[in-house]
């Protein structure tokens, strides 16, 4: 009988991975992390993962207690420490992906500094990568060359959006052409959850020297309930945008959906009046940022996408597809 699965989490990812233990009916692996003068730290494992089978979990997001550069780092060096320890495999379980919109040369001499962290894990030898919702997958998946899997939370959006439907008509809106495929996917997984009137919006924007443009709606959204989806909320122009323009048309209520809330300065302009009815995000990033803007009306609200990183991990350990689990399209995730 193999033995369980180990998982560590650095302190900030703590919560996080303490919810993926408790889905998958384990305990977090104990870790000891020490900091030293001048911004130096070492992590290192407590318990033995020689032959084990290893879980690292860090989302590389920035916040005002460090950095994501910072949290880059901690996960890097823990991942080495456990190689050198000599587990039998680690993968490393990142909720959000630093640098992952950094993933070509839009200028000449650019970096492509999504290359350049796929090669800093490689390096210290990850032997698997599982992310969710990356900016551009066929970069992701090409930067790589370890074995990855690519969760997507479009099944739980769907979920929450079969849950909270009275049956009257919806409209899936895309706040950028880009994400075109992705509400189509959100689309195709709400209908094959429940026969609504569910229609397809796009709407259109550019961006040019940091400033973004465009007006154009197209699609069907007048007295129809809209959700905006997109892959990462920063300062929120963009879904500001899109759900003023959504109101224009005649939309009866708009919701806004981002699996990754980064809430750069300027984002709380999404709980005021102006901004969408109700504002949804996973839980790959803390919300703190946002936190204090919370008003009486709670437009906030936290999607657990935990459960799926813990699914992913089941999936893995019992040597099934985590690819079947982006491909689901009936029912919920289940982790038991």
């Amino acid at each position: 009988m193999n033995a369980a699965p180990l998982l560590f989490a650095p302190r900030a990812a703590r919560p996080f991975a303490e919810r993926m233990a408790s889905a998958l009916g384990l305990e977090l692996a104990p870790l000891q992390e020490r900091e030293y003068e001048g911004g130096e730290h070492k992590s290192r494992p407590l318990v033995s993962v020689r032959g084990r089978a290893v879980y690292v979990v860090q989302s590389l997001s920035g916040d005002a207690t460090a950095s994501a550069n910072d949290r880059l780092c901690r996960a890097l060096f823990l991942i080495a420490a456990i190689k050198d320890a000599g587990a039998a495999r680690v993968t490393a379980c990142l909720p959000y992906l630093a640098y992952a919109r950094k993933d070509r040369r839009s200028k000449e001499r650019d970096p492509v500094n999504a290359r350049y962290v796929a090669q800093l894990f490689e390096a210290v030898g990850v032997d698997h990568v599982i992310a969710m919702d990356v900016h551009n997958v066929a970069a992701f998946e090409n930067a790589f060359r370890c074995s990855v899997d690519l969760l997507e939370a479009a099944p739980l959006l769907a979920e929450h959006v079969v849950a909270r439907s009275s049956g009257e008509p919806l409209a899936i809106v895309s706040p950028d052409i880009g994400g075109a495929k992705r509400a189509q996917r959100l689309q195709d997984l709400v209908v094959a959850r429940r026969p609504l009137d569910v229609a397809l919006a796009i709407f259109e924007k550019r961006r040019e020297s940091g400033v973004v443009s465009g007006e154009l709606l197209v699609g069907p959204v007048e007295g129809r309930h809209v959700v905006i989806i997109d892959d990462l909320i920063s300062a929120g122009t963009t879904v500001l945008r899109a759900t003023q323009a959504c109101r224009a048309a005649g939309a009866r209520s708009v919701t806004a959906f981002a699996t990754h809330g980064v809430f750069a300065p300027g984002a709380e302009r999404l709980l005021d009046r102006d901004g969408p009815d109700r504002l949804l995000v996973t839980d790959t990033i803390s919300p703190l940022r946002l936190q204090p803007h919370v008003g009486e009306e709670h437009r906030l609200e936290v999607i657990a996408a935990s459960r799926l990183f813990a699914e992913a991990v089941r999936r893995i350990e019992a040597g099934e597809s985590v690819v079947a689990l982006r491909e689901m399209e009936r029912g919920p995730i289940s982790t038991e």
